[in-house]
């Protein structure tokens, strides 16, 4: 979502942090541009007005002019008030009161809110093992209250049994007294929505509220609304009351000026956001991560998250047992592949790493996209057993079945095959005797840069069982470093773009085969 303002951004901070000296007209240009790159991308112009006036009282103080690296000052600051206008700090779903903790989903019709009912959930039960009863009130738009059944069903969620004819008030009173009685911790209660904001809506809303007494009413709006959503939220603050926002479809092609906006002209915090039609693709709003991606800085903490959820932990270990010997053969590949896709494919994860985020546009024009990596998985798949243990079996006539099977030609297969041998031979470099390895020592001298130590000789420590707090660290850690500055690259990768060759197979220590490999990018000597 935050692509276009990304390349803006960077292209103009890129701009101050080349040049030795900063005056104060360079300066004042600089944050021109920033405000019209912040309204092309929709966020409000008082927000923008707001934003830019507190990033030039402190980028002309003294202190900043005659520092010795003026413009990467003048980028801290920007990061520093981009994430105060996000919110500060992220702040989640409150559940610390008397249960059942009643949680009320506003909003208007189409946002989203039935789907992101379920997905919230689902993310209770699966992560904090809160037993959740779901209702829908919804009594005017056909099947809503079968679709959220339905999704219950999905995620294994209780939900309100349905009887027709109930207003939404009744129901929602029946949802609270049916939850005590079978010792639900919260009820998600999905309101109607309206397809735009009505006096009967608010009325009715308000009456729910009084019968239910939620303890969090949350509003879910379509962040590709643009300003539409921040007029929204700022309405069903002033009748409702809201204590917090669910930005849904953050993983379409807008702006990104409505997740701007939010919080500074509401003053209400964005709590989750939906990155996906998946249940589990629903994400915790952190400030701080979105405004390093947004400048390029990457997002280590997130992407370790991310590894560890969706990563299978015994295909992980069997994996780094077959890297020791120094085995990789084609279905390992596919494990690989799918778990790049699982992760967000190509495009997620290097929007991620620290420095890497200008490296997608080069990489889709190489080819490397994640359509490839599907055409890659239907090319192994069309292979027999045996042909996927042993790909020398490979000649021209079985190619051909190959590419019948998997609707490519030769050529694709070949591709794939020269992919595999590389990542073959960096596999057994990776799990080679002498100094542990070069995979040891990429992530020695990574860890060593960090200030981390412990854990796999000298390598990383195990960040599956790191906790929140310390990931935070970690982040701080890698900005320390240097890893966070854009351009800055992974120390141990050789930087970039030569560096590229270093991250084929590349893993996440304490995760068994976590971080995917990024195929087709090493260079074989």
């Amino acid at each position: 979502m935050f692509e276009n303002l990304q390349d803006r951004l960077g292209s103009i901070l890129n701009g101050l942090t080349g040049r030795g000296a900063l005056s104060e007209a360079d300066v004042s240009a600089a944050l021109r541009e920033v405000r019209r790159a912040l309204l092309e991308a929709d966020v409000a112009l008082d927000v923008v007005r707001s934003f830019t006036d507190r990033v030039r009282e402190k980028a002309v103080g003294a202190e900043i002019l005659k520092s010795i690296k003026p413009g990467q000052m003048v980028v801290k600051i920007v990061h520093d008030e981009l994430i105060e206008m996000l919110g500060g700090e992220g702040v989640g779903i409150d559940l610390h009161a008397p249960a059942p903790v009643v949680v009320m989903m506003v909003g208007l019709q189409g946002s989203g809110k039935t789907t992101t009912s379920a997905k919230i959930a689902h993310r209770l039960s699966t992560r904090e093992k809160k037993k959740v009863l779901m209702a829908s009130l919804d009594t005017r738009r056909p099947a809503a209250q079968e679709q959220l059944r339905q999704l219950g069903a999905q995620a294994n969620i209780d939900t309100l049994p349905i009887i027709s004819g109930q207003s939404p008030t009744d129901i929602a009173a029946r949802a609270v007294q049916a939850a005590k009685l079978g010792g639900h911790d919260v009820v998600i209660l999905d309101t109607a929505g309206r397809t735009h904001i009505d006096e009967p809506l608010m009325v009715e809303m308000a009456d729910i509220k009084k019968r239910s007494n939620p303890h969090e009413i949350l509003l879910v709006a379509d962040s590709l609304t643009g300003q539409d959503a921040v007029n929204l939220a700022r309405s069903f603050d002033e009748r409702v009351g809201i204590t917090g926002l669910v930005l849904t479809r953050m993983d379409g092609d807008g702006r990104g000026g409505a997740a701007l906006s939010m919080r500074a002209v509401t003053g209400k915090p964005i709590k989750l956001i939906g990155v996906g039609e998946k249940m589990s693709e629903l994400e915790e709003f952190h400030p701080r991560r979105i405004a390093d991606r947004i400048l390029g800085m990457g997002d280590i903490v997130s992407l370790v998250e991310r590894a560890s959820e969706n990563i299978d932990a015994e295909k992980a270990a069997a994996m780094a047992a077959k890297m020791a010997k120094g085995k990789f053969d084609l279905d390992d590949l596919a494990d690989q592949l799918r778990q790049m896709q699982k992760m967000g494919g190509m495009g997620g994860i290097m929007g991620m790493m620290p420095g890497m985020a200008g490296m997608k546009d080069k990489m889709a024009a190489a080819g490397l996209d994640d359509k490839l990596f599907g055409r890659q998985i239907a090319i192994i798949q069309s292979m027999t057993k045996a042909e996927r243990t042993n790909p020398d079996l490979l000649k021209h006539s079985r190619k051909k079945r190959i590419a019948a099977g998997s609707g490519t030609d030769a050529a694709a297969i070949n591709k794939l095959l020269k992919m595999h041998r590389q990542m073959a031979d960096m596999m057994k470099m990776m799990g080679g005797k002498g100094k542990g390895g070069m995979m040891k020592q990429m992530m020695g001298g990574l860890a060593g840069k960090m200030g981390l130590g412990g854990g796999m000789g000298g390598g990383m420590p195990d960040l599956s069982n790191i906790d929140p707090r310390q990931l935070e660290a970690l982040q701080k850690q890698a900005e320390a470093a240097g890893l966070g500055k854009p351009g800055g690259g992974m120390p141990g990768l050789g930087g970039l773009p030569g560096g590229l060759s270093g991250l084929g197979g590349a893993k996440l220590p304490g995760l068994g085969g976590g971080f995917p490999g990024l195929p087709g990018l090493p260079k074989k000597k």
